[in-house]
């Protein structure tokens, strides 16, 4: 396992983190808590030492389960990163009591890491509004939080106004090979790098969407490392980049975890040339036109009963494949109560989308699209 010191914050985490949104569920839902506390336990065999949870991941059970699954480890063997969800919060006092509560879901005495939650313009005004940050830099002092930072969706101007807003220590950000243009990513690591603040990525492999590319492009990755996966591809493109302190990977099963570890040992960053290949791949993949959904589940539940991460799923499958003229086919494996048509517009989902997907303008489009289909079947 590959580790990047940080002399500045007096921390040595493992290059790979676990991150624990995506964590291995049984039917039902809940957490498949035997199966992830053996994840857990690789993780930690494997030299992982950085374990990222929040407030709502998995419907709230996600610090529980990290709680009671690194409870069996000595607690400077790991450090724990948690979030508060900014949005949630109604009043300051309600920010003291999420605060409590992660502490005691956790299991634990402070934050080795500690984040205000998927920051954004109108998110970053109401915690400044709350005092979000003097609460959170008291508990600092005090040695409950070791060090404090954020994660971010939004633009490289909004991300600017909150790095000069306070000294924070640490900030997570999306990277990955697609959004390093697409959502200014490239943009947003300068900053970090101008601020001199360790840079965590998330979504390295945007939600699993950069697993499985068009059979194009991953022909033309395949020929180039016939043994890496295609995902290993986007883990070391991440990686590779200086300022990256952590690549988390939201592992949901044993052969995910067995090929991120094989990434990191050894880890290889990509070549000039392995560099090349990756933007040829990317330019063919780009011509699928994938919707930009990462799977997150932020907008869930809907108000009336859209799948909606499940039906842009079915999308972007088919468009990989270059068959979206099997939408309607597809979708059919979805119950119809789930199905694009229940959607009413409400835009509730649009407002805590962190890719900005105008998600009622899409279900617009694949209701027409799956209409039209299943019309000529």
């Amino acid at each position: 396992m590959e580790y990047r010191r940080q002399e500045k914050l007096s921390c040595r985490p493992s290059l790979l983190g676990m991150g624990c949104m995506r964590l291995p569920q049984t039917q039902e839902g809940a957490i498949d808590r035997k199966k992830a506390r053996e994840m857990v336990a690789k993780a930690f065999q494997s030299g992982i030492n950085y374990f990222d949870t929040a407030y709502r991941y998995h419907g709230g059970e996600s610090e529980d389960f990290v709680g009671e699954a690194l409870a069996e480890y000595p607690r400077d063997s790991f450090y724990l990163a948690t979030k508060m969800p900014v949005w949630m919060a109604q009043s300051p006092e309600h920010v003291e009591e999420i605060f409590a509560d992660q502490l005691k879901k956790c299991r634990v005495g402070y934050f080795d890491f500690y984040l205000c939650h998927a920051l954004d313009k109108e998110r970053f005004d109401k915690m400044e509004k709350m005092g979000v940050y003097d609460f959170l830099a008291k508990k600092k002092e005090e040695g409950i939080i070791r060090r404090l930072g954020f994660s971010f969706h939004d633009t490289p101007e909004v991300l600017r106004e909150i790095c000069e807003a306070h000294p924070w220590d640490f900030a997570q950000i999306q990277l990955n090979y697609l959004d390093w243009t697409l959502q200014r990513a490239k943009e947003q690591y300068e900053i970090l790098e101008e601020f001199g603040l360790p840079c965590v990525v998330m979504e390295p492999v945007r939600g699993g969407a950069l697993a499985k590319l068009c059979p194009e492009a991953e022909a033309l990755l395949k020929e180039a490392a016939p043994s890496r996966s295609i995902a290993s591809w986007a883990i070391r493109y991440a990686a590779s980049k200086p300022n990256v302190m952590v690549v988390l990977s939201g592992m949901s099963n044993e052969e995910q975890m067995a090929d991120n570890l094989s990434t990191f040992d050894p880890f290889a960053p990509l070549s000039e040339t392995e560099q090349k290949v990756l933007a040829q791949a990317l330019e063919i993949d780009t011509k699928a036109q994938r919707i930009p959904c990462t799977g997150c589940s932020y907008c869930m539940p809907c108000p009336f009963g859209v799948d909606i991460p499940g039906v842009f799923k079915v999308y972007n499958d088919c468009a990989v494949k270059r068959s979206t003229g099997s939408f309607a086919k597809t979708l059919s494996d979805l119950p119809q109560a789930a199905w694009p048509e229940q959607c009413r517009a409400c835009g509730k989902c649009v407002k805590v989308c962190p890719q900005h997907i105008q998600i009622p303008d899409k279900m617009k489009e694949l209701d027409a699209l799956n209409r039209e289909q299943q019309k000529k079947a």
